[in-house]
């Protein structure tokens, strides 16, 4: 099962090393990583594999919430048929 994280917020040290520490903790693989800063301000997505993990889906989303308010930036973890189902064009 894959995941799409996303992560937006003024930009600072440690964003990509904080959230990237989770998912090793967790078990989850980065698969892909894209990120960019537009005049201070931090946006990236990851796509990660959940199969590794034990964890479920909503507590992770829930922890990397709280986390992402701890460092200043708003988290969001979607499993990627929800993602896409929501993205659609």
């Amino acid at each position: 099962m894959k995941g799409i994280v996303t992560v937006l917020g003024k930009d600072s040290v440690g964003i990509i090393a904080k959230i990237c520490s989770y998912m090793s903790d967790k078990n989850v693989n980065v698969l892909d990583i894209a990120q960019t800063i537009i005049d201070g301000y931090f946006n990236m997505m990851m796509i990660v594999d959940l199969n590794g993990s034990a964890a479920p889906l909503a507590s992770m989303a829930s922890e990397l919430e709280t986390l992402g308010r701890d460092i200043g930036v708003v988290v969001r973890l979607q499993h990627e048929d929800i993602f896409n189902a929501m993205h659609r064009i």
